[in-house]
């Protein structure tokens, strides 16, 4: 009896330090700062507050309920292109007009420890826990009335694609671990032949999703690899040519590492004025709500960014046995775009329609935070640039489409993608919401 009452007395103080666990990771707040001190050329870079139990702040995704949809900037108007679909993550517009949308999930994770079992939780949480549908549906909106009227199932049977490129009657899809290639003829509403393997890629792990690019002389794709880890805390040797952008040659199958050192980059794309290769980053978690700051920075060849021994071109992540050699060499990102607020989708805004406001500078997808309260991101912003390749000087973000979180604090939907029709119109891929949005004049 006493051995009994002994375990039962174990039991309810487990579940007693379990509810106040959960109760410290989700209430308490963690953030002070005004959110647009962490934007810009030259973020306010607090110190950090480590939390070695994180804070947790996820909107609970609800949809879009009845005619609910986001708002957009005045002058635009916003309207669905396209709906019921299964987690559309990634947007590209072929040379015909049609729109390629790559609808996946995260990969099944091994679960080995407290810590993957959480991310896991989370990933539920946030509605991205269900298996990927690992396909790419064409969209086509033939009558021109900004909605895709027709639909089709280009490929089937993928790994977690993300990324999408043509170049010449190549498509290039990017899963989560190869690159892999289809021949593609324009019109195309089916692809039925086998992919062939380009490269394989690390796969997995906390951080998925492989975006590419070509060059614009087609003779390279550009790969966002992101790490498999917050900051190589499961060991460095799970890293290796990891948090990174790949320069892979597809011709001769081969890759060369472009750069490091970019804990998770996603969105990639070429600045029309000086034809430099840009990228969107998530920085580190668990430093508290203000900072790092996630960024977007021109990405040069051999540069160093400063993951996971530093931030923001030289701030140590005391967590983090340092590595001094490398100080000397590490790159400070072009621009910060706030902590925590997980950008994804780049899009310049060459060959957009949306009129002189938003005619030179990048449309980024902000898909919103989980380890800061209160919350920041869930919305499309536009960062104004000069003719120099720059985003202009002391400018801050203008929001383009908001209204993803409702009075609730819930998730209507995420951003996620982005990309243009051939009308100009900027067309966001959405997550949460299971659609995708068309902004327009």
């Amino acid at each position: 009896m006493r051995k009994l009452i002994r375990i039962l007395l174990i039991l309810l103080v487990l579940a007693v330090l379990a509810i106040a666990a959960i109760m410290l990771m989700t209430r308490r707040d963690n953030a002070e700062a005004d959110p647009l001190a962490a934007f810009g050329p030259q973020p306010k870079i607090d110190a950090p507050s480590t939390e070695t139990i994180p804070t947790i702040a996820i909107a609970k995704p609800v949809g879009w309920q009845r005619n609910a949809r986001p708002v957009a900037a005045q002058g635009l108007k916003v309207q669905p292109f396209a709906d019921r679909l299964d987690h559309p993550r990634w947007l590209y517009t072929l040379p015909n007009g049609d729109v390629l949308v790559a609808e996946a999930n995260s990969p099944p994770r091994k679960v080995d420890g407290i810590a993957d079992r959480a991310m896991k939780l989370l990933l539920g949480w946030a509605g991205a826990g269900s298996p990927s549908a690992n396909r790419i549906t064409l969209l086509r909106d033939a009558n021109g009335d900004g909605v895709a009227e027709y639909r089709s199932v280009l490929l089937s049977g993928l790994n977690s694609p993300t990324g999408m490129a043509l170049v010449g009657e190549r498509l290039y899809v990017a899963n989560h671990n190869a690159v892999v290639a289809f021949p593609y003829q324009t019109g195309d509403t089916r692809i039925t032949a086998k992919p062939e393997k380009i490269v394989v890629l690390p796969g997995g792990g906390n951080h998925w999703a492989r975006n590419l690019v070509a060059s614009p002389d087609g003779r390279f794709l550009y790969v966002t690899v992101g790490s498999a880890s917050n900051i190589g805390e499961k060991g460095m040797d799970r890293e290796e040519k990891r948090a990174a952008i790949w320069e892979v040659f597809p011709e001769g199958k081969t890759y060369r590492v472009f750069a490091n050192g970019l804990r998770n980059p996603n969105g990639l794309a070429y600045e029309p004025n000086k034809g430099e290769l840009w990228t969107t980053v998530n920085e580190r978690d668990m430093l508290g709500g203000d900072g790092p700051p996630d960024y977007m920075t021109l990405v040069d060849f051999g540069a160093f960014y400063g993951w996971p021994y530093t931030y923001w071109g030289g701030f140590p992540d005391r967590r983090v046995e340092g590595r001094p050699d490398l100080q000397e060499y590490t790159r400070r990102p072009d621009y910060a775009l706030g902590a925590h607020t997980a950008p994804l989708g780049l899009q310049f805004a060459k060959g957009a329609n949306l009129g002189p406001a938003f005619s030179n500078g990048a449309f980024v997808a902000l898909h919103g935070s989980w380890n800061r309260r209160p919350l920041t991101g869930y919305k499309v912003i536009y960062v104004p640039f000069g003719a120099n390749g720059y985003p202009v000087k002391g400018a801050k973000p203008v929001d383009v489409l908001t209204g993803f979180l409702n009075q609730d604090q819930r998730a209507q939907g995420r951003p996620a993608g982005l990309a243009l029709d051939r009308t100009g119109a900027l067309l966001v891929a959405d997550d949460a919401g299971n659609r995708i949005w068309r902004v327009s004049r």
